[in-house]
């Protein structure tokens, strides 16, 4: 009878000890990140990469979501209007202060309605054509485009993306015109260029490593001021012959305004944390992504340099969204 007392004592004990642990476990905190663009962009592949390391660093389970649409602005305003509580982030890049000069009516600022939390690096962008265009350098690209002007396109991202900001500002320097075609994500636009439907893309490094070697698309220059180290065999497109154009992209999180600092901090620290992590770095190389981290006050001031340089960049392109 004794032994029966102390098994069902010890069965209770164990459904109390469960009945406890349940409510903890329902109730661990649920992060979100928000990526304003669709599967393949670069923001989504990086929130991809360290997000299950990020949510063990806050003791927290971090998600990502793809709200896409109208150039990223979809997603971005939906995070504005997020509780200020650290709970809701966007993976935000180049595109974030260039929507600010895009757009005439956007409903938020890209600036006051957020604050910085984690820089976590710079992005470099290629401009590449279908292998079947018959080009096989920047300046006959731009020969073509002279010769063609207005009858050739190029896709991209959607409208207000970084990769439309990017073959715009390029076009613009170079002094030729080609048709735009917004697509709803950067693997969309890349598809186009694969299927010679479209005669180019300014895409990410990310949007184009897997596609080496395929004589499908044919990448022509890089658009950062020096050669990647990811991709040295390609000039930048200065070189190349379009002197003065550069354009990369930071990539980082954000918050809504009003997150507390306390909060902003803990998050900056954990995204620090996982970024030390070698195995989260080399996933950052095979991205083609040169990683790096500040604190929150920092990428603070360098989200509002770069909202500057942003309204100079659109200025210099000619592209408006109404």
């Amino acid at each position: 009878m004794t032994h029966r007392r102390t098994i069902v004592r010890a069965a209770v004990a164990l459904s109390l000890a469960a009945a406890a642990a349940t409510p903890a476990l329902a109730q661990q905190r649920v992060i979100r990140i928000v990526v304003p663009f669709g599967p393949g962009a670069v923001q989504d592949t990086v929130a991809r990469t360290f997000n299950a390391e990020l949510g063990q660093a806050l003791g927290a389970t971090v998600i990502v979501e793809n709200r896409a649409g109208a150039g990223g602005t979809i997603g971005t305003a939906q995070v504005a209007k997020a509780p200020a509580d650290g709970n809701t982030l966007v993976l935000a890049a180049a595109s974030h202060t260039l929507a600010g000069h895009l757009y005439s009516k956007l409903p938020y600022d890209p600036v006051k309605d957020f604050v910085g939390v984690s820089y976590l690096g710079t992005a470099g962008y290629v401009i590449a054509v279908p292998g079947s265009l018959g080009v096989n350098t920047l300046a006959d690209y731009v020969k073509l485009l002279k010769a063609k002007p207005g009858q050739l396109n190029y896709a991209s991202a959607g409208n207000g993306s970084a990769t439309h900001m990017g073959m715009a500002y390029f076009l613009s320097r170079a002094g030729a015109e080609m048709q735009h075609i917004p697509m709803k994500s950067t693997g969309d636009a890349v598809n186009e260029v694969l299927a010679a439907r479209s005669q180019g893309v300014t895409t990410s490094l990310i949007g184009i490593a897997g596609f080496k070697g395929d004589a499908r698309i044919k990448p022509l220059a890089y658009t950062g001021t020096q050669r990647s180290k990811f991709m040295p065999e390609l000039p930048t497109v200065a070189e190349a012959g379009v002197p003065g154009y550069k354009f990369d992209s930071w990539i980082g999180l954000l918050a809504p305004a009003g997150t507390p600092k306390a909060e902003v901090d803990r998050i900056n620290a954990a995204v620090i944390k996982v970024m030390a992590d070698p195995v989260v770095q080399e996933r950052f190389v095979r991205l083609g992504i040169e990683a790096g981290t500040l604190p929150a006050d920092d990428f603070q001031k360098l989200l509002r340099t770069d909202n500057e340089q942003a309204g100079v960049l659109v200025k210099a392109s000619g592209a408006r969204i109404e």
